[in-house]
């Protein structure tokens, strides 16, 4: 056999190459997993209802809000409002809280049939984004005296217009605030001033169309599918909203919230104090019976914090103080009931002014007030009744209830003699004869001898 030349092995070499590989062309392959496509998390929206009046409990349950909606890294908070009003203070301070948050604020008065008056308005104005379900409405916003320094807004559904200095000096501070609002936002500037100065109120379809509002939802998807996309200005600059096929967590209020939204109410508030004062009152009268001081104690305390947080005119506090203490007096020093007349129309009055306020929300129902009134009157009546009733009756302790009882002769005499009575020996006195185991009554007591007659 010739052996092969170069050409003929370099042939061969070219032809067993790819079966000596270990990445031949020949050999079965395994096909590369797929990388999956990361996930993205659908944004988060968190909810925060503003419901009844605006006062320091719904200031704290906003800030949480905001808070946990920061911490949780939320797309946007939506603040659903339905309010006729409330404290300038509080309304103030939760405006301030939305225009630091670093998450967008989207304002919804909502449901149909809400509205957002007065203190509402500055806060809808206040949101980086507002809108309005339809059938709702926004407005009367002027400021409105509610205790004895004059507040700026809001408080009430309407008011005159101003007139004297002090209240033209609060309605143009109002109107100023929510002009740099209504700039800030690029909203209804002229609404804005109506809105202060002549308690102007719009609808839902007006206000979109004037530009009060940004839009209309009748729905949270509705609300987030136009919210979507748009730019608001933030704390840190511009940012823009991402909520599209957002889900929706509610914060729900904590039991903090909800047991100082109760006691904060001014109805309970002012019977919080009654309870108190009528406690101690009680327990005044009967040192030891324990109940009665303990429950008033708690009241007056939670009633104390309450009135610390409203509108409260002091001189109230004190005529219904003073109406209660009239009426406990009149218990101590009959005065034929003018101590308790003076203390049930002190008691009123007091409650009349306890709330120095216009505004609807921080008003004591007069039909409450009328109740109490009456409820105390019959009350203080029904016990002068019984005092009277106690001071007629025979006494029943003591030697004093000898006078009447009849008694037992143990010897004749006149003049001076003994007589069995409730199984005790007494002295007894007579004009007229006595024979031994006569009966006779006592008429009269003179130290330990008792003057008696024959029956």
């Amino acid at each position: 056999m010739k052996p092969m030349g170069r050409a003929t092995w370099l042939a061969w070499s070219l032809a067993l190459l790819p079966m000596l590989s270990p990445c031949s062309a020949a050999a079965p392959t395994t096909p590369a997993p797929a990388v999956a496509a990361p996930t993205v998390a659908a944004p988060t929206v968190v909810l925060l209802d503003i419901k009844g009046s605006i006062g320091p409990a719904t200031r704290e349950y906003l800030q949480r809000g905001l808070a946990r909606a920061e911490s949780s890294h939320a797309a946007a908070v939506v603040l659903r409002i339905d309010t006729p009003g409330g404290l300038d203070a509080a309304t103030r301070e939760i405006n301030q809280d939305i225009l630091a948050s670093d998450v967008p604020v989207i304002g919804w008065v909502a449901p149909e049939g809400a509205r957002a008056a007065s203190a509402g308005t500055y806060i809808l104005y206040a949101c980086h984004l507002a809108a309005m379900a339809p059938a709702t409405s926004i407005g009367a916003a002027t400021p409105v005296s509610i205790g004895p320094e004059p507040p700026a807004p809001p408080t009430t559904a309407s008011a005159p217009s101003p007139t004297t200095a002090m209240e033209r000096k609060v309605t143009n501070d109002a109107i100023a605030y929510l002009h740099a609002l209504a700039q800030l936002r690029g909203r209804n500037v002229a609404f804005a001033d109506a809105a202060v100065r002549d308690a102007a109120t719009m609808s839902a379809n007006d206000a979109a169309a004037r530009h009060v509002v940004d839009f209309i939802a009748h729905d949270a998807d509705a609300l987030l599918r136009q919210a979507d996309g748009r730019t608001v200005r933030l704390r840190g600059g511009m940012a823009t909203v991402h909520v599209a096929g957002a889900s929706v967590t509610r914060f729900a209020p904590g039991l903090r919230h909800r047991l100082l939204a109760a006691i904060t109410e001014p109805t309970v508030a002012y019977l919080l104090l009654l309870i108190g004062l009528y406690g101690l009152m009680f327990e005044g009268f009967n040192p030891g019976v324990l109940f009665p001081g303990v429950i008033g104690g708690i009241c007056l305390l939670l009633a104390l914090y309450a009135l610390q947080l409203l509108p409260v005119n002091y001189v109230g506090v004190a005529l219904i103080a003073l109406g209660i203490g009239l009426m406990a007096a009149e218990f101590a020093m009959p005065s034929f009931g003018s101590l308790g007349v003076g203390g049930v129309a002190s008691l009123v009055a007091g409650s009349l002014l306890l709330f120095d306020t216009r505004a609807p929300a921080f008003e004591v129902s007069r039909q409450l007030i009328l109740g109490i009134a009456i409820a105390s009157a019959t009350a203080f009546m029904g016990l002068a009744w019984l005092a009277a009733r106690a001071r007629r009756r025979p006494v029943v302790t003591g030697i004093e209830e000898l006078l009447g009882q009849v008694a037992v002769a143990l010897a004749d005499f006149q003049g001076r003699g003994q007589v069995r009575i409730r199984g005790e020996i007494w002295q007894a006195e007579s004009t007229a004869p006595v024979l031994r185991g006569q009966s006779v009554r006592v008429q009269a007591l003179d130290g330990l001898v008792l003057t008696v007659a024959p029956l």
